[in-house]
């Protein structure tokens, strides 16, 4: 499974070719807030295997009070977009990981992958072109987490 990192502009480019048909895309944009309308991500209809996305903006642990979320209330899509990731390996898909600059939700979305997975997630956090959301990384490796016990305890029950 290759973890793919890209903006909204490269996945833009990326929807003119056939590159995303055994891709599953996880496509992070902001949410609709009382100053301006949510922007629209890209249409990966046709295009992409599967699409999972979420409307999460791009805060850091110390800000969510000030918006009155907290670290529970924050990217409540976890659990599902674990089932997601799980589900897209289990299948065989790629997976790209897309915000509006490639930079932080995405990166910290593949660097938790790679870290549940592979133990490589280190290798995001290094790389001087990503500054990986530590809230995000963290709710999602925390959703895979629970994911694989839960199904670890399925499949012993089967």
């Amino acid at each position: 499974m290759n973890v793919t990192i890209c903006s909204r502009k490269a996945a833009e480019e990326l929807l003119r070719t056939d590159a995303l048909s055994r891709t599953a895309v996880i496509s992070f944009c902001d949410p609709p807030s009382t100053d301006r309308p949510a922007p629209t991500p890209p249409d990966y209809t046709g295009a992409a295997a599967r699409v999972f996305t979420v409307a999460v903006r791009d805060l850091d642990l110390s800000v969510l009070p000030d918006v009155g979320l907290t670290y529970d209330t924050y990217l409540l899509e976890a659990d599902a977009l674990a089932a997601f990731i799980y589900q897209a390996r289990a299948d065989g898909l790629d997976i790209l990981c897309q915000c509006e600059y490639g930079q932080s939700r995405s990166a910290a979305c593949a660097a938790a992958i790679l870290e549940h997975f592979d133990g490589t997630g280190i290798s995001i956090f290094a790389d001087y072109r990503y500054y990986p959301n530590q809230v995000v990384y963290h709710k999602i490796i925390d959703a895979l987490t629970r994911h694989g016990l839960n199904e670890q305890h399925h499949a012993k029950k089967l």
